[in-house]
């Protein structure tokens, strides 16, 4: 695939001694009436993606050109064809999609071709978290136990994700007993900024116009993932959502997702989370007030003063729940805590330093221009609902029965239920 750069954004970015290629926002300044500046971050996360896929089959310059000039607040239906950086499986939807690629295998060499040219042409990770049982529990050697059960059951299915990751190019298996699908995602395959190689740039008529040698380019993360959590990841500023099976095999096969220009919905946090409030009041206050708000197949972006006093294990709680209140994802910009986090999971200083200067350089970093969001959702009490929610809603239930309880007593009942209870006093037995 070849890239056309019809608005010349492409530039490069120098990283402790290295250049990357990244596509610049900017650049889409000199178009008449845009909105670029004013996008919400996961917008422009987009349009970067429309920039640096431009082919002029699936992503035309009017797609740019529409996304560029976007009104936030304007219900108008325009479909783009959004290509994600990876995509994540786990074990049961991922198994019938490596089948599938040995099939087409089997299927070349019958012909008289290559089989090894047959290979997913996005990085894949595929993580074995579904199939563990849990037959010791409270011992020491629990884990040692399960794990040995779950390699005797699934012994056939496992060596064969093991051929699958020797045989094919860009597909990667997390074995058993590492983690779950979004945990691991979070802790270990999340990059913030992805590095891949970039498509040569061609002209009008598909010539390539360079000599056709392939550079490193930066650009953020993205995916789809066939676990219904894939949204957790959004806490660490990276752009994703679940999908099925299918969808996630297209998208391996190097298929672009096709969706509408999403509705982003704001979600503003003021102050920070008081000493008593845990993250369970956090985000069940979160999760009642967007499913009031009718976020259904929406973007949720958050966003406010109160996000540099969150901690990005709130963050993931709280887009963790996307599925629950409806929304397509719930994303974080990229901040000081994205990258405080980076440095804590144990990623290396060179990936920190990609993720703190592509997004700035590229003009989606959270210290750019405030964005517009087409319904912003303002949540000044959220933080003191939020310490009161458990205490406060147990009480107000108590009070309400009580008080159903009373209207349906009759009057003689009712008073001597008002009625404190008298001690009963012992008296003792007169001689």
């Amino acid at each position: 695939m070849t890239t056309r750069n019809s608005f010349k954004s492409r530039a490069s970015l120098p990283v402790d001694g290295e250049s990357y290629v990244v596509y610049r926002l900017d650049a889409l300044n000199a178009v008449p009436g845009n909105t670029v500046a004013s996008l919400p971050f996961s917008l422009k996360i987009l349009l970067e993606n429309l920039l640096r896929n431009e082919d002029g089959a699936f992503v035309k310059a009017a797609d740019v050109l529409a996304m560029a000039t976007w009104n936030v607040r304007a219900r108008v239906d325009k479909e783009i064809a959004f290509r994600t950086a990876r995509v994540l499986l786990q074990d049961f939807t991922g198994v019938p999609c490596v089948v599938d690629l040995a099939a087409m295998r089997d299927a070349l060499a019958k012909l008289g071709g290559k089989p090894s040219k047959i290979n997913p042409l996005q990085p894949v990770d595929l993580v074995i978290d579904h199939s563990v049982q849990v037959d010791e529990y409270g011992t020491d050697a629990a884990l040692l136990i399960n794990t040995n059960l779950e390699y005797e059951r699934n012994l056939e299915r496992y060596q064969f994700l093991r051929w699958g990751q020797k045989a094919f190019e860009n597909f990667r298996v997390v074995p058993p007993g590492t983690g779950i699908c979004h945990q691991v995602n979070l802790e270990y395959l999340g990059q913030v900024v992805f590095v891949g190689e970039e498509s040569p740039e061609s002209d009008e008529s598909g010539r390539q116009t360079a000599d056709g040698r392939r550079q490193k380019a930066a650009y953020c993360d993205s995916l789809v993932g066939t676990d219904s959590h894939t949204t957790m990841i959004n806490g660490l500023a990276v752009l994703g959502w679940g999908v099925g099976g299918i969808e996630a095999e297209a998208a391996m096969l190097g298929q672009p997702v096709s969706m509408l220009i999403p509705e982003v919905v704001g979600f503003k946090f003021h102050g920070k989370l008081p000493a008593g409030a845990t993250a369970t009041d956090l985000v069940l206050t979160c999760t009642e007030m967007l499913r009031k708000k009718k976020v259904v197949g929406k973007f949720v972006e958050y966003y406010g003063s109160g996000l540099s006093s969150l901690a990005l294990a709130d963050r993931a709680t709280i887009a963790n729940m996307s599925p629950e209140y409806g929304a397509t994802m719930g994303f974080f910009p990229c901040d000081d805590e994205t990258l405080k986090y980076l440095r804590l999971s144990g990623r290396s200083e060179h990936q920190v330093s990609s993720s703190r200067r592509t997004p700035r350089r590229r003009g989606s970093s959270a210290r750019t221009r405030r964005p517009t969001r087409s319904s912003p959702t303002r949540s000044n009490s959220t933080w003191r609902r939020s310490c009161r929610a458990s205490q406060g809603r147990n009480a107000r239930k108590i009070a309400s029965r009580c008080r159903r309880r009373r209207r349906c007593m009759p009057r003689r009942s009712r008073r001597r239920w008002q009625e404190p209870r008298q001690p009963l006093r012992r008296t003792r037995p007169s001689p």
